[in-house]
């Protein structure tokens, strides 16, 4: 039996030259000359370890190509082009990429921060994912981000030249005394330039961050609400789509890599405190779907789905490559899990999830759903139609409560 269900690629670089007050990832301020070639050995070094658990559960099944690669953080582009490229040359010498493969790599503004993006170009990465948060120097002061507003513009200028047709641009709203008149020109400077891709979303304070210890003076709910109509209705004129939560893309250009996310799909993720999914054959499992008590064990499932996660500070991460044990935590979900999951991903999307998408990518017969969309289309929160499952406007708005009804029972 085929597993069929999309695998990406994600891999981490944690280092940035400083650490934001509102960044609750795993990314450590630069000190010393970064380690490239120490740190990509390691990432190569754990990719085979994961390929070795991949092929091993796959049984007599082809290798599933990877449709996507992402390199997030941290700060990537501290990484040079030529060590992009090592890593992607070394990936594709150990697995198949799908023909049409997307390529991502997540870069700051400002020429200290990245090498020039044709380097990148060249390396095989397909896709620019920039992080600009605003075009107002005040603001990215008050966001304690290292660049200028006018480097971001250089930056969206080279990014064009060296012909990336689909990039991001990272907005952010809800900034420290931002007003409405603030957000609006952070967004119309940004469709200035036509971008393919926007992903624009709400500032909040994450806890275990400074932001959330020491809170700047933040836009209060009714100017937040304005500001995120007049951005929806400015992008909707425009021509976006409004696909996600907070992704925002012109028709073909939706990222590929976060919707094999949202939508269940498969993962391997390497570097310091990457995570990963991955789903294998249950072979414990008597059919391919079972109707199902309220059990918390997978057991009726047709599939196995596991979470990976690697070692997070950088260097124990390095540490590891000497007894090869990158994998700091390896954990089978339950069914109550996989419903959650799947459901905290998919509710994010505005076209939402077909009864078919939930069978295939879960494993799991739809009816250990029904009691719990019937309880969300009881509160308006969920509605059926063109064959799928979407969230209605009320549970756009309130979308943590619709979310809740498909917690794990306790």
């Amino acid at each position: 039996m085929n597993i069929n269900i999309p695998l990406s690629l994600y891999i981490h670089i944690p280092w940035c030259i400083k650490k934001c007050p509102y960044c609750d990832f795993n990314s450590y301020a630069q000190k010393d000359i970064l380690p490239e070639k120490e740190y990509i050995d390691a990432l190569i070094q754990d990719l085979d370890q994961d390929l070795f658990i991949q092929d091993a559960i796959q049984n007599d099944c082809d290798k599933r190509p990877f449709t996507s690669i992402f390199f997030g953080g941290g700060t990537p582009s501290l990484f040079s082009g030529k060590s992009i490229e090592a890593i992607l040359n070394a990936v594709a010498k150990r697995y198949p990429f799908s023909s049409d493969i997307e390529i991502t790599l997540e870069a700051n503004p400002g020429t200290i921060e990245h090498t020039p993006f044709q380097d990148y170009r060249l390396a095989g990465v397909n896709r620019i994912s920039l992080g600009a948060q605003s075009f107002q120097d005040d603001k990215l002061k008050a966001l304690g981000r290292v660049h200028q507003a006018q480097e971001t513009h250089q930056a969206i200028e080279s990014i064009q030249k060296a012909n990336f047709n689909s990039y991001n641009i990272d907005l952010m709203y809800g900034l420290p005394d931002q007003t409405l008149e603030d957000a609006r020109f952070d967004l119309e400077t940004a469709l200035q330039y036509s971008p393919p891709h926007l992903s624009w979303y709400n500032l909040t304070l994450e806890p275990n961050t400074i932001f959330h210890h020491q809170p700047p003076s933040l836009p209060d709910e009714d100017i937040l609400w304005d500001i995120q109509n007049m951005g929806f209705d400015i992008l909707a004129a425009r021509g976006f789509n409004h696909y996600e939560v907070s992704a925002f893309s012109e028709p073909g250009f939706e990222c590929q890599h976060n919707l094999n996310y949202w939508q269940f799909g498969d993962y391997i993720g390497i570097g310091a405190g990457a995570h990963g999914k991955i789903t294998r054959l249950n072979l414990n499992s008597s059919s391919s779907l079972h109707s199902s008590s309220n059990s918390s064990s997978n057991s009726n499932s047709k599939w196995i789905i596991q979470r990976t996660a690697k070692t997070r500070f950088p260097k124990n991460y390095l540490e590891t490559k000497k007894n090869n044990t990158f994998n700091t935590n390896l954990r089978s979900l339950s069914e109550q899990d996989i419903i959650f999951e799947f459901m905290l991903n998919n509710l994010r999307l505005a076209k939402g999830f077909s009864l078919e998408l939930f069978e295939q990518r879960t494993g799991l017969a739809f009816s250990l759903l029904e009691h719990m969309i019937k309880k969300a289309r009881s509160k308006d929160l969920l509605c059926f139609q063109n064959n799928q499952f979407q969230t209605t406007e009320l549970g756009r708005r309130f979308l943590n409560d619709l979310i809740s009804l498909f917690l794990p029972e306790k």
